[in-house]
């Protein structure tokens, strides 16, 4: 197994919580506590939002690449605890 970066399971998961973290308050709206839902709802967000999404290219595959990397569960779990210590 990898070595984790900064706590996390890989670059691209810690990447995404930071830039979450760094978006203010939205993701305080997730009412849910299931880690599945809330993983879902996340992944799908930044994949609405993803801007080559409908490109050909290496972009596109680097983008789609990256995002395939990211533990979406982990950051499920760390939403679903941030909202409980807030």
């Amino acid at each position: 197994m990898a070595d984790k970066y900064n706590g996390w399971t890989n670059y691209e998961t810690w990447l995404v919580k930071l830039w979450m973290d760094e978006s203010g308050d939205y993701w305080n709206d997730v009412t849910s506590d299931n880690v599945a839902e809330v993983s879902d709802f996340i992944k799908e967000q930044h994949e609405e939002i993803n801007p080559v999404q409908d490109v050909n290219g290496v972009y596109s595959d680097l983008m789609s690449a990256s995002l395939s990397a990211v533990n979406w569960d982990e950051i499920a779990r760390s939403v679903i605890e941030d909202k409980e210590t807030n």
